[in-house]
């Protein structure tokens, strides 16, 4: 049975702050933590109003001081954006700090639009030295080795766990040929999901860090007492991904009771694709929904995305996936 983690996209709600986006961040992994679930990644992404986690390294810090066991990490820091010696350091300082708690997920995407890479002082073509990139931070994490001039302090030695994310499968073949651990972005791009993982397991190389497979796929599951309440608490993630497809920048906009007047069919169509890999519903909705996706993936692990407005209700919702995952794992029945 898989593990179960969380995946933070540091959303602003309508009516509310940056502040209180963050701290609703921290105190989720507080109430996730409790529950047992065994990660908590935060994504980058910039020059966008209605998330909060740019600046990745300081919102994990952020939540990792709020928490004590539950590890902690970048779902993904977007290495194209940055100098490979300036990650070592942030994520070496993290790893000083929370020591045996930091994850260090590597997207090849900018996370961003061509306008912002250029404020972010990087070359387009940054994208194309990925593999390089991940191998030379591998190293600066790694030990000091004789005649090394440079140093990454702190960063030296910490060996922080790097992971290879992607939603194609380019990310699938690295992360097998250096045998890193690989997570899917299923939860808004499942086009390749299979490939991605027969092509990762076929291949897989064993590494000192990594020595057998071990897939992470992101499902999005909103749970509630009932499937009723789910679908109209789903409605707040449906709005935003028709935003996306219409280009528009909004925050999380309160459930509405149909969708349907919202978006146009067509915009129905892409949001729907893009959250193909969706579990809505109450607990025994969520469990057959998540039985059949461990059966066709194999998951080693599960990256939840619970977005929805009130904060209170993705709490609940968090706990009901809890739930259903300890019953699966004890083969208890559904209703005990």
């Amino acid at each position: 049975m898989p593990e179960i983690s969380i995946l933070e996209l540091g959303r602003v709600r309508e009516g509310f702050t940056r502040a209180d986006a963050l701290n609703e961040a921290r105190r989720l992994a507080q109430h996730a933590e409790a529950l047992g679930y065994t990660r908590f990644w935060v994504a980058e992404h910039h020059n966008m109003p209605t998330v909060t986690t740019a600046a990745t390294s300081l919102v994990i810090s952020h939540i990792a001081a709020g928490t004590t066991t539950i590890r902690v990490g970048a779902g993904g820091v977007m290495l194209p954006n940055h100098s490979p010696y300036v990650i070592a350091e942030q994520f070496g300082t993290l790893e000083a700090l929370y020591p045996g708690r930091i994850d260090l997920g590597l997207g090849r995407a900018p996370g961003t639009d061509q306008i912002t890479l250029r404020a972010l002082r990087r070359d387009p073509s940054a994208s194309e030295h990925f593999q390089q990139d991940v191998l030379e931070l591998q190293a600066w994490l790694g030990p000091v080795v004789p005649g090394q001039r440079i140093e990454a302090v702190p960063g030296s030695n910490s060996n922080v766990p790097l992971w290879i994310l992607g939603s194609s499968l380019y990310g699938a073949q690295m992360a097998a040929a250096y045998g890193f651990p690989f997570g899917f972005a299923s939860h808004f791009a499942p086009q390749m999901l299979d490939q991605a993982l027969a092509i990762y397991r076929g291949s897989f190389r064993p590494s000192k860090q990594q020595p057998k497979p071990y897939a992470l796929i992101g499902v999005n599951i909103i749970a509630a007492e009932t499937d009723e309440e789910a679908k109209y608490l789903a409605t707040s993630q449906q709005m935003s991904f028709a935003n996306l497809v219409r280009g528009e920048r909004k925050l999380t906009q309160p459930p509405i009771d149909d969708i349907d007047t919202y978006w146009t069919p067509q915009e129905r169509a892409q949001a729907s694709h893009m959250l193909n890999f969706s579990i809505v519903g109450n607990a025994d909705t969520v469990r057959t929904g998540i039985k059949a996706l461990i059966e066709r993936t194999g998951a080693d692990e599960l990256m939840i995305v619970s977005d929805m407005y009130d904060p209170d209700k993705r709490r609940r919702s968090v706990e009901i996936i809890a739930d259903v995952m300890a019953k699966l794992k004890s083969g208890a029945r559904p209703d005990a």
